[in-house]
């Protein structure tokens, strides 16, 4: 199957918003590390921790080729829970413990640029319209790629939640998540279907910026008093955990 100018699109973007991703970490001083990060229960170190493991499921993922039709899209890849996590989940502890081990910073820094910098390789010499597996399911490599955008700019703010003068994420990394958000929770609500089938976006207001609507959207800071006035009818059925 030729690439399209959508799975081209995925790829480059994929690889923008994880070079910026990357690029913010590595611009960290050893201290930063131990600052909380926007994932709760989180330091700076465990996402870092995570952003490796995230790397090595990447490049496990393209290195997997699967038969048969696609199951999952860039959207349908993410689940939807009206619940939190609760960090009592195994790999999220084992994270933790995982990211304390490597005590120097510098080491976590030199594992997530290896596997990172790997990772972006692979994705680059990947065909999109390739078919891998991931989590049982099958996807596109297109897909799969489209789905990390959302993952590498929520995973960015993550990082920044609380070093205000790290770069954030790119804006077209910001936008093409909005809708990637907008659309997954459109899927999850009750009569979120249109009568031709298709999930119908939720739409947030349009004074929400990009940033707002990620970290409202997702669980990751509650809504202002004026910011769930303009929600109206939307306001109660947030936030849509992703997982």
């Amino acid at each position: 199957m030729p690439p399209t100018g959508t799975t081209v699109a995925a790829v480059d973007l994929f690889s923008r918003t994880w070079a910026a991703l990357r690029t913010a970490a590595a611009g960290l001083r050893a201290e930063d590390f131990e600052r909380p990060s926007g994932c709760a229960g989180w330091l700076v170190r465990d996402l870092v921790c995570h952003l490796v493991i995230d790397a090595q499921d990447v490049l496990i993922t393209l290195a997997t080729p699967a038969e048969g039709e696609p199951t999952r899209d860039a959207l349908t890849y993410w689940t939807v829970s009206g619940t939190p996590p609760t960090g009592d989940d195994p790999l999220d502890a084992l994270t933790v413990r995982l990211a304390a081990a490597y005590g120097d910073p510098a080491l976590l820094m030199f594992h997530l640029d290896d596997v990172g910098s790997a990772a972006g390789r692979a994705a680059r010499l990947a065909d999109p319209g390739l078919r891998v597996s991931t989590r049982g399911e099958v996807l596109t490599v297109g897909d799969y790629l489209a789905a990390y955008v959302l993952e590498w700019t929520l995973h960015h703010l993550d990082l920044t939640a609380h070093l205000p003068g790290v770069a954030g994420p790119p804006p077209e990394g910001l936008a093409r998540s909005r809708e990637m958000v907008e659309r997954i929770a459109g899927a999850a609500l009750p009569g979120g279907f249109s009568d031709a089938g298709a999930a119908s976006p939720v739409v947030f207001p349009a004074a929400f910026s990009d940033e707002d609507v990620l970290l409202v959207g997702t669980g990751r800071r509650d809504p202002t008093e004026a910011e769930t006035r303009a929600l109206r009818e939307l306001a109660p059925a947030l936030p849509f955990h992703l997982g």
